[in-house]
C-alpha cells in the first residue's frame, strides 16, 4: 500500500475531491498548508544569498512569499495508485507554474481502529 501526498491549488481541492470519489476513492485526509516552488524563487539570487551578499540576501526577502495550497493524503493498495495519481494529475494539470506535486510514499500497515481490521482491507477497494 501507499500514500500519495498530493499538494494543490486551493481552488481545485473540490474538483480533486469529486474526481477522486468519482474513480471509487473516497477517502482522503485534507490540511491547509502554505508554500512555494523553485518557480517563484530567482536561482541567481539564492545563490548570491547562499555566498552571503548582503544584496542578494535583501532581494531574496522580498520574493519569498509564501502561497496557500491544500495538502490531501490519500492511503491506497498498490494496485489503485496509478490510477489515484493520474487522476489528481488529470485535474490538476494547467501547464503554469503552480499547478502542485504529488508524492508517492510506502506505507507498512493501516489499521482500522473501529473493527481491528488490518491491510489492505480497510482502504478502498475497486
Amino acid at each position: 500500500m501507499k500514500e500519495i501526498m498530493a499538494i494543490v491549488r486551493i481552488n481545485m481541492m473540490n474538483k480533486t475531491k469529486k474526481a477522486l470519489a468519482d474513480a471509487g476513492i473516497s477517502s482522503i485526509t485534507a490540511r491547509d498548508a502554505l508554500g512555494r516552488g523553485k518557480g517563484l524563487v530567482d536561482l541567481t539570487l539564492l545563490e548570491g544569498a547562499e555566498k552571503g551578499y548582503e544584496e542578494a540576501v535583501a532581494q531574496l526577502g522580498q520574493s519569498q512569499r509564501l502561497i496557500p495550497k491544500r495538502v490531501f493524503f490519500v492511503v491506497v493498495p498498490d494496485k489503485l495508485v496509478k490510477k489515484t495519481v493520474q487522476t489528481i494529475m488529470d485535474v490538476n494539470h494547467t501547464g503554469k507554474s503552480g499547478d502542485g506535486k504529488v508524492f508517492v510514499l510506502p506505507v507498512a500497515d493501516s489499521i482500522r481502529v473501529r473493527t481491528g481490521e488490518a491491510g489492505d482491507q480497510v482502504l478502498d477497494e475497486i
